[in-house]
């Protein structure tokens, strides 16, 4: 019997092993939409399309496991631009059904017609429209397949007219996921373990691309007296139980993970694709191993780039290596990273009942939060409070905008997570500013009964721009922001809310809002003046702090100076 091009493609997606549709309804989907109503994907309403492509993303990068959202013509479609942009660099996979207006229409500049290829090719592993009934399968199945096997987005793109057309759909296309073993040829590992045997100070810096490694960089570390420092985004899968793990490096990072780098003969950069140059030792012999080779070499020069799978690569290097019996290299980085834990943990105590350090909500919250939560963060400085001061449990995740860099995020992407992981305990950690801008959700949260926990740092600022432009010697601009109480407002939507203004009332809040059963947000006000401090502090930016000390006084704003001494250097 013949199908509908809309019941394809919702079987190819079902088969493919999606679960959820993120989107809002619309003319050129209500065949889809009908079909997805038969079927046993579950619909999730979003107030803003960006959201559905964040919680799509939040869900996929979770799970591994494809999620899907779906958009109307036009205005619909583009907005799930920016959510698919960040689905799509953290390596989510994501597919979205973008419609398009009637064939009989498309070229004559009809309302709401838009080039969605132009668009999505940009941003996608896979980009094609379904041109005739008969693709209907095949086009979405090979996109199910690019968007698991390549870690991305992959975009199927259907004129409205088009999901009513029917077909025998008599072949069955089906997805197929390889996992290929890949690791350097034998004269290239004899190379490396030249390198490794020569070099009196070996440190490893891992990234995500290390996740599955672990095991493999813990006895390589042992071998050869190593220290490992960490990518932010491979936090959770290389921190925990980790003897030889000093933290993070760059300007989110710690002060033994920038001197482990800095202080080595040879650094092993294993799937690494930190960003910024600045924070890569100069004139030092760098190893960059990777799983694609156009990542090698374009963060710094490197002496050696190999191709490969970490896992596999570090398997096969193991017992080439020569054991290294001088651990004064590795110990002198485990001290300071115990030094650095310890700062974290002084950062946040709180001697003044009457002032929030947002460090003081978060190592509270690190307390309090089950063994296996799962945090999403903001862009911003509350992705800062996660990454230094919530620990990672080998049973915990994280995600933060660290690739994309977006505001908004946190929340949706923590929807769609919770709606993955229902039993877990679920917390986005929100900006004041990044929640304004996609507040709608908190409806969603509400009609589609999603049980997640929000805390919202509240500081009246976008606060890292803030922070930037006084770094550089600025009077911070157009920054400041009026904001509601957010408790009240959550209630206002149906959702429990606490406000906190004083350090005493935050403990028995925080208890009452991860106990409640349902969607809670918390609500806390936190010193506007919060410096993110570097790991090393250099001449430049106590000299940009300085300057904008002298400027903000001569604004007539000389109290918040002596407000950012009190708060940061005088604590």
């Amino acid at each position: 019997m013949p199908k509908t091009v809309a019941e394809i493609v919702v079987d190819a997606l079902e088969k493919a092993g999606a679960k959820r549709v993120y989107g809002i309804p619309g003319d050129t989907i209500n065949h889809l939409t009908d079909a997805i109503a038969k079927s046993d994907l579950r619909w999730v309403g979003v107030r803003h399309e960006e959201a559905g492509a964040f919680a799509a993303g939040g869900e996929s990068y979770m799970t591994g496991e494809l999620s899907v959202c779906a958009g109307t013509c036009g205005p619909g479609s583009l907005h799930f631009v920016n959510g698919i942009y960040e689905s799509h660099r953290n390596g989510a996979p994501v597919l979205l059904i973008a419609s398009d207006v009637a064939r009989t229409e498309k070229g004559f500049d009809f309302p709401q017609e838009v080039e969605q290829k132009k668009i999505y090719e940009q941003h996608s592993h896979f980009c094609e429209y379904i041109s005739h009934p008969s693709q209907a399968r095949r086009i979405v199945t090979k996109a199910a397949q690019a968007a698991l096997t390549k870690k991305g987005v992959a975009v199927v793109i259907v004129n409205g007219d088009m999901f009513t057309e029917t077909d025998a759909d008599a072949i069955d296309w089906q997805v197929y996921r390889p996992e290929p073993v890949c690791r350097p040829n034998d004269a290239e590992l004899a190379e490396l373990t030249a390198l490794v045997d020569a070099a009196g100070k070996v440190s490893v810096y891992a990234g995500i691309g290390a996740r599955d490694a672990r095991p493999e960089i813990i006895a390589f570390c042992d071998r050869v007296k190593a220290p490992m420092v960490h990518t932010t985004r491979a936090k959770e899968f290389l921190e925990p139980d980790n003897p030889y793990n000093v933290g993070v490096n760059g300007i989110l990072g710690n002060r033994a993970g920038v001197e482990a780098l800095e202080d080595a003969d040879l650094v092993i950069s294993l799937g690494c694709d930190f960003a910024y140059t600045q924070y890569y030792p100069e004139a030092k012999k760098i190893v960059q191993i990777d799983i694609d080779p156009t990542h090698l070499g374009r963060r710094s020069a490197i002496h050696l780039g190999l191709v490969g799978d970490a896992k596999a690569t570090m398997a096969a290097l193991l017992p080439l290596v020569a054991a290294k019996s001088d651990a004064s290299h590795l110990e002198r980085q485990q001290r300071q990273w115990q030094d650095d834990l310890a700062g974290y943990d002084k950062q946040g105590e709180e001697s003044d009942p009457a002032l929030i350090h947002s460090q003081f909500v978060a190592n509270m919250l690190d307390g309090k939060a089950a063994q296996d939560a799962i945090f999403v963060s903001d862009a911003g400085t509350s992705m800062v409070w996660m990454l230094r001061h919530i620990k990672a449990t080998g049973g915990r995740r994280f995600l933060n905008t660290l690739l994309h860099g977006t505001m908004a995020s946190g929340m949706p992407q923590a929807m769609g997570i919770k709606l993955a992981y229902p039993e877990r305990q679920v917390i986005a950690m929100c900006g004041d500013g990044s929640l304004t801008m996609l507040m709608g959700e908190l409806l969603t949260l509400v009609q589609e009964k999603i049980p997640l926990k929000l805390v919202v740092f509240h500081n009246d600022t976008f606060g890292f721009v803030e922070m930037e432009q006084r770094v550089e010697g600025l009077v911070d601009h157009y920054t400041g922001l009026h904001n509601p109480d957010f408790a009240k407002l959550a209630e206002a939507c149906g959702i429990a809310g606490w406000h906190v203004e004083n350090a005493d009332a935050l403990e028995p809040a925080m208890d009452a809002w991860l106990r409640h059963d349902g969607p809670a947000l918390l609500d806390v006000k936190v010193n506007q003046m919060e410096l993110v401090m570097p790991p090393k502090i250099e001449a430049s930016q106590v000299a940009g702090t300085a300057l904008f000390g002298v400027k903000a006084v001569l604004d007539g704003r000389t109290k918040e100076v002596v407000d950012l001494l009190r708060n940061n250097f005088l604590r």
